[in-house]
C-alpha cells in the first residue's frame, strides 16, 4: 500500500509540473470564461450602438395615421421617422447616409405592398422580420377596429390553440434540458479519453528514459500500473471539477438568470445523481486507462505511441458515438438500452439515461457490475503483459506477442 501511494504521488507531481498540462488547463479555463462573457459583451455593444435610422412613408395614407403606434412597440433598435416622401427622395436620403433604410407603403388592389429601400441589396437582401410583423400587426388591428367587432366576436375569430403532446410508447422520458445531457455526455467522454491516453504516454516515456529499471527494483509491476492509472485519474478528476466549477461560476456571473434557467435545467442534478455519475466516470476511466496502459507497455519508443493507441481510440470513439447518438435519436430504443449496459459505451450513456428517468435500478446495477468485471479483466491482462514487457527496449510488439506474454507464467 505504501509503494502504491508513492507511485500515485510521483505520478501526480509529474503530471501537474508539466508545462503542457498547466498551459492547456489555463487555456481551457480562459476559453470557458470568454465563452460565457460573449453574450454580455454583445449586449453591452448593442446597448451602446446607435439605433438604425429608418423612414416609413405612407404617402397614400393606407394606414390612416396609425403608423405612430410603431414607436410604442418592441422595436428598440430602430429610430423610426414617419414622413410622406416619394421614392426618389428616400433614395437620396440613403445615399447621403442621412438614414439607413426606408419603407414605402403602397397598395395594389386588396394587397398592401412594402417597398424596402436600402443602400445595397447585397448586404440587406430582405426586409427585417420584426419590422414586417409590426407593420402587419398594426394594419390587422386597424382593419379589425373598422369592422366594429365586439370582444367576444374578436375572440371567436382568433381563438387560443392549446397543444398537448402524448406518446404511444410506454417508456416516457422525463422533462429535462437536452443541452445539459449532451454537454454532460460530451464532457465525460472527452475527459475520459483525454486523460486515459496520458497513461500509455507516461508508461512508454518511462521505459524510454530507463526510469522503469529503478521502479521495478523497488516495487511490483502491478503497483506501477495501478499507481500511474490512479494518479493520472486523480489529476483528471480534479481538472474536470475545476472546469465545471469555472463554467458554473462564469454562467452565474455573466448570464442573466432567465437565460440560465432557459438553457440549463439543473433540477435533475441531485446529490445521488452526482454520485452515480462520479461512479461511471471512475469506472469508465479505469476501463480505458488500463487499455491504454496495455498498449503503452507494448511499445518502447514515444513515436510508436500514436499507432499503438489507434485501436483503443477507435473503441473509445465507437463507445462514445453509440451512447451519444442513441440518446439524441431515441433514448427509449433498444439500442440505447444496450449502449447503457455495454461497457465501452455505458459511461457515456447511462448518466444521461438516468437523468431522463429511463433506467431502472436493476439496469443500473447490471451496468455497474459489467463495468467492474470489465475493469478487473482488463487490469489482469494489462498487468500481466506489462510485467513481461517492462524491460523490452526492442521494436514494438504485436498483439500476437502480447497474447503469448499473457499465456506465459
Amino acid at each position: 500500500m505504501r509503494n502504491l501511494l508513492t507511485v500515485i504521488k510521483f505520478t501526480i507531481k509529474d503530471m501537474v509540473r508539466k508545462k503542457s498540462f498547466i498551459v492547456s488547463t489555463l487555456i481551457i479555463l480562459a476559453l470557458i470564461v470568454a465563452g460565457f462573457s460573449v453574450p454580455k459583451i454583445l449586449k453591452n455593444m448593442n446597448e451602446g450602438k446607435a439605433k438604425e435610422k429608418i423612414v416609413i412613408s405612407d404617402a397614400k395614407n393606407i394606414y390612416e395615421g396609425q403608423l405612430e403606434s410603431l414607436k410604442n412597440m418592441n422595436l428598440d433598435k430602430y429610430d423610426i421617422t414617419i414622413e410622406d416622401l416619394k421614392i426618389d427622395e428616400l433614395k437620396e436620403k440613403i445615399k447621403k447616409e442621412e438614414i439607413k433604410s426606408a419603407i414605402m407603403i403602397e397598395k395594389e388592389e386588396e394587397n398592401v405592398k412594402f417597398v424596402y429601400l436600402v443602400e445595397s441589396t447585397r448586404w440587406e437582401p430582405q426586409m427585417p422580420e420584426d419590422m414586417l410583423k409590426a407593420l402587419s400587426s398594426v394594419y390587422s388591428s386597424m382593419q379589425i377596429n373598422k369592422l366594429g367587432l365586439t370582444e367576444d366576436e374578436l375572440k371567436a375569430i382568433t381563438p387560443k390553440f392549446d397543444v398537448q403532446l402524448e406518446q404511444a410508447k410506454d417508456d416516457k422520458v422525463e422533462e429535462g434540458n437536452i443541452f445539459v445531457m449532451m454537454a454532460m455526455s460530451f464532457t465525460l467522454s472527452m475527459a475520459i479519453i483525454f486523460f486515459t491516453t496520458q497513461v500509455s504516454t507516461s508508461i512508454t516515456t518511462e521505459k524510454t528514459s530507463k526510469i522503469i529499471e529503478t521502479l521495478v527494483t523497488s516495487t511490483t509491476p502491478r503497483t506501477i500500473v495501478l499507481g500511474k492509472t490512479i494518479g493520472i485519474g486523480i489529476v483528471g478528476l480534479v481538472q474536470v471539477i475545476l472546469i465545471l466549477t469555472t463554467a458554473l461560476v462564469s454562467a452565474n456571473v455573466f448570464l442573466e438568470p432567465e437565460v440560465i434557467s432557459a438553457v440549463l435545467d439543473l433540477s435533475k442534478i441531485t446529490p445521488s445523481f452526482v454520485i452515480i455519475t462520479l461512479v461511471y466516470f471512475v469506472l469508465g476511466y479505469f476501463t480505458y486507462a488500463l487499455l491504454y496502459a496495455l498498449t503503452g507497455s507494448l511499445v518502447s519508443k514515444p513515436e510508436d505511441i500514436q499507432s499503438a493507441n489507434t485501436p483503443v481510440s477507435m473503441i473509445a470513439m465507437v463507445g462514445f458515438y453509440l451512447g451519444y447518438f442513441s440518446i439524441v435519436v431515441d433514448p427509449t430504443s433498444n439500442i440505447n438500452t444496450f449502449a447503457s449496459i455495454f461497457p465501452i459505451s455505458s459511461p457515456f450513456c447511462m448518466p444521461s439515461r438516468i437523468m431522463m428517468g429511463l433506467s431502472s435500478g436493476w439496469e443500473i446495477a447490471i451496468s455497474i457490475i459489467v463495468l467492474i468485471i470489465t475493469v478487473l479483466a482488463i487490469a489482469k491482462i494489462a498487468i500481466k503483459v506489462y510485467s513481461n514487457a517492462i524491460l523490452n527496449y526492442g521494436s514494438k510488439m504485436s498483439l500476437k506477442d502480447a497474447f503469448k506474454m499473457y499465456k506465459n507464467k
